[in-house]
């Protein structure tokens, strides 16, 4: 059996020790306070998983300091695993505190929850370290949608929409900017992908905040002007038919009867002359 891990008053003690477990009790001066264990998953895997909810924070945290450095030490565990309940701040902070990254959500059926799931290579920097810290920040911190849409008129001042194929109402072109991408660049290769056109990106006309829409997270849009062109110029477009059933010029009726209420409130706006370079578009029903 293991035997028991020591950090000054704190001691893990061996409950059990098996191919499938390794637990301890978790006694601090003698008093059990709680218990951690270790699930052997498969070669090089475990999970970890832990009730001290009679421990003070900082007790916890050295508990499963101690756990996880037996795992990734002593074990020889590769990757170690914890799936925590999305509500249990507390247990996520612990978690993270000891090096293990945010690595999505693990959806639940019936009641069960939704799970966090964390998770620590051995190759991880130290917590405490400085990359090691960058690289838990940037796994926890939140992340907001950016997207990219382009403000096209012909040379009867009508704007180019896009009818969709995963929504009914119709948008100005543009979509989600990939991660590391600059704004800019990812509306001229949406726009390359989408549309088959290549675009100059102009100035920025502003930054519209989206609330959160019915299944739509929330999201910040950067509307670019993409300036005037030929009209003719939709006879060329190849479109991405997974994405866009058709493009078409629109004058103001045609805004009002057929887009989304986001982008009638922003065109209305832009129309008006007087837009704000940040605004936060109205919540919608």
């Amino acid at each position: 059996m293991t035997k028991g891990l020591v950090d000054d008053d704190l001691t893990l003690v061996p409950t059990s020790g098996s191919t499938e477990f390794t637990g301890f009790a978790v006694e601090v001066a003698g008093e059990r306070i709680g218990t951690v264990a270790l699930r052997h998953e498969g070669p090089g895997l475990a999970s970890l998983r832990w009730n001290l909810t009679a421990a003070h924070g900082a007790v916890a945290i050295r508990a499963l300091r101690l756990a996880v450095e037996h795992a990734l030490s002593d074990l020889g565990i590769k990757r170690l695993e914890a799936r925590i309940d999305v509500t249990d701040a507390t247990s996520i902070r612990q978690a993270s505190i000891n090096g293990l990254r945010r690595e999505g959500i693990v959806r639940a059926y019936g009641d069960e929850p939704d799970k966090v799931l964390m998770a620590r290579l051995a190759s991880d920097p130290a917590p405490l370290s400085r990359d090691g810290f960058i690289g838990i920040l940037n796994a926890s911190l939140p992340k907001k949608r950016v997207i990219s849409q382009g403000l096209i008129r012909d040379e009867r001042g009508r704007v180019l929409l896009c009818e969709l194929t995963y929504k009914r109402e119709w948008d100005l072109p543009g979509g989600v900017i990939e991660v590391g991408e600059a704004p800019a660049l990812g509306l001229v290769r949406e726009l390359q992908e989408e549309l088959g056109i290549t675009v100059e990106v102009r100035d920025l006309v502003t930054v519209n905040w989206l609330p959160a829409w019915h299944e739509w997270d929330d999201a910040c849009i950067f509307l670019f002007d993409l300036g005037t062109v030929d009209s003719a110029i939709v006879e060329g477009m190849t479109l991405q038919a997974t994405e866009i059933r058709s493009v078409r010029w629109c004058d103001a009726q045609d805004v009002l009867d057929h887009a989304t209420a986001a982008t009638i409130e922003l065109l209305a706006a832009v129309d008006d002359g007087k837009i704000a370079s940040y605004r936060e578009a109205p919540l919608a029903d």
